[in-house]
């Protein structure tokens, strides 16, 4: 019954686009098109701004010159094989330094949680990447 019905409806649709008369465009309908074309390339584009700007590059190449020159002349002392040091010693003495180093804990149970925490890291990263990886792939797919 269905393939009567199917041979029917596949024969009237042949007679009515036998029957259709084929259309064409108008004269005009190139620069028509293009009008529109035109219309919708003057609209505001994506302007893409860089992440760092020139400034912001320029004040990261300043900082690192003069890390680079702080750590080459800056406050030297002579040690006992005569080379030139920077003076850290205040990074050494200080409230924080001195106030972690009171901070007594067991070996064994910080050693426990650290190699605990290292475990769930590396299973969570395991996890997470095949997951970001099929969203990514998802989200460019075509």
């Amino acid at each position: 019954m269905k393939e009567h019905t199917d041979k029917y409806l596949d024969g009237l649709a042949k007679k009515v686009i036998e029957n259709v008369p084929l259309e064409t465009p108008s004269f005009d309908f190139t620069k028509a098109i293009m009008s529109q074309v035109t219309a919708l390339s003057t609209h505001k584009a994506t302007v893409y701004k860089p992440l760092i700007s020139k400034t912001g590059w320029g004040i990261i190449g300043i900082g690192f010159l003069s890390l680079v020159f702080f750590v080459l002349f800056g406050t030297p002392t002579e040690t006992s094989a005569g080379l030139k040091t920077i003076n850290i010693s205040v990074l050494s003495n200080n409230k924080i330094i001195n106030t972690l180093s009171n901070f007594k804990t067991s070996g064994f149970a910080m050693t426990k949680i650290v190699s605990y925490a290292l475990i769930l890291l590396g299973v969570m990263i395991c996890i997470q990447i095949p997951f970001l990886k099929h969203h990514f792939n998802q989200r460019y797919k075509i």
